[in-house]
C-alpha cells in the first residue's frame, strides 16, 4: 500500500476532507489559510474560496450546497455565496473556538469545541486549559451539549452500526469508545480504547465499510493507523507527510483512502527540505468506505 500526493495545497491546516460522488470531487477546509477547497480528481480541475473566518470543517446537505463550521458559529453555504449562520453552539464562551465537525448518518451535525489555539493571523496561540465539549446540531437548529467542557483538542468522529461513537482528545493521545443511543441523542459509558500509541498524536478519521476506524496520527506521526473498534491496531500506512489531518474514502467504488495534512507550526527551513507538506494524498488498497451522510 502507497500513498502518493494527489495535490499539493500547501495547507496551513488542511482539515475535514470529504467526497462528493455526484460531483467525483472533494472538499476539504484550511483552517489557517481560510479557505475552502474543491478538487475534482479525474481532471485535477481545483476550486478554492476563502472564508471569512478559520473554516474548522464542512459537510454536505440534503438540500444542497454545504454546512461549515468557522470560529465559533455553524453556517450554511453554497460556493460563490455569503455565509448564512445557522446555530451558535458556545456563544458564552468567546475564548473557544470550534474544531471537528461532521454530518451524522441521522442527518444531523455533530460539531466539537476547543479552547482557541490560533492568533488572527493563523499563527499558533498557547493554550492553558480543556474547555472542548461535543454538540449535536439537528436539522431544526436545536443544539444539545454531548459532554461536558472537558476536552483539550476535540478530533475525530465516528459512528459504527452497532450503536458505538468514535471520539478522540489530541493533546491526551488517547480515542475513546462511547455507547451512542440515537433515540435518546446520548452518549454513555466511555472508554478508552487507544491510549498514548507511539506514532504521533490522533487528529481525523473515518470509519470504513466494516467499522473500522482509520485515523490521522498527527504531529510528526506520518501515518494513518488502522484500528478495530476495540483498539486494536490492524495496519499502519505510512505517508510522505509528517502532519496528516483528516481522511476519507472516495473515488471508485470508495476504494481510494484521500489524507489532508498540516504545515503548521512547521519552519521555514523545515518546508524548504520538506514542500509536500500539507498537501492532498491518496492512498489505493486500504479498502473501501461507505457514502457521507447529508445534513437535512
Amino acid at each position: 500500500m502507497r500513498a502518493e500526493i494527489l495535490f499539493e495545497a500547501r495547507d496551513s491546516v488542511g482539515e475535514s476532507v470529504i467526497w462528493s460522488g455526484a460531483e467525483e470531487a472533494l472538499y476539504w477546509v484550511d483552517i489557517g489559510g481560510k479557505r475552502i477547497h474543491r478538487l475534482e480528481v479525474a481532471s485535477r480541475r481545483h476550486d478554492a474560496w476563502a472564508t471569512p473566518d478559520f473554516p474548522t470543517s464542512i459537510g454536505m446537505r440534503k438540500d444542497g450546497g454545504f454546512i461549515v463550521g468557522l470560529c465559533q458559529s455553524v453556517c450554511f453555504w453554497r460556493p460563490g455565496e455569503a455565509f448564512e449562520t445557522f446555530a451558535v453552539p458556545e456563544p458564552h464562551l468567546p475564548d473557544n473556538r470550534l474544531n471537528e465537525g461532521r454530518v451524522a448518518p441521522d442527518g444531523s451535525f455533530w460539531v466539537s469545541s476547543m479552547q482557541n489555539n490560533l492568533n488572527a493571523d493563523g499563527s499558533p496561540r498557547d493554550m492553558d486549559r480543556q474547555s472542548g465539549a461535543l454538540y449535536r446540531i439537528a436539522p431544526s437548529g436545536k443544539i444539545e451539549q454531548l459532554t461536558p467542557n472537558d476536552y483539550g483538542i476535540t478530533n475525530t468522529m465516528g459512528w459504527t452500526r452497532d450503536g458505538y461513537f468514535l471520539f478522540a482528545d489530541t493533546l491526551a493521545n488517547e480515542i475513546y469508545r462511547f455507547t451512542y443511543d440515537r433515540a435518546a441523542n446520548s452518549l454513555s459509558d466511555r472508554r478508552t480504547i487507544v491510549k498514548d500509541f507511539a506514532r504521533g498524536l490522533p487528529d481525523g478519521s473515518c470509519l470504513d465499510a466494516d467499522d473500522h476506524l482509520w485515523n490521522c496520527r498527527v504531529v510528526g506521526g506520518s501515518a494513518v493507523a488502522q484500528f478495530d473498534k476495540g483498539g486494536a491496531l490492524l495496519q499502519l500506512v505510512e505517508l510522505p507527510v509528517s502532519w496528516p489531518t483528516s481522511c476519507t474514502f472516495g473515488g471508485a467504488d470508495l476504494k481510494t483512502l484521500f489524507v489532508t495534512s498540516a504545515r503548521f507550526t512547521m519552519t521555514p527551513d523545515h518546508l524548504a527540505a520538506h514542500p509536500q507538506e500539507g498537501s492532498l494524498l491518496a492512498v489505493e488498497g486500504a479498502g473501501r468506505g461507505i457514502p457521507e451522510p447529508k445534513f437535512g
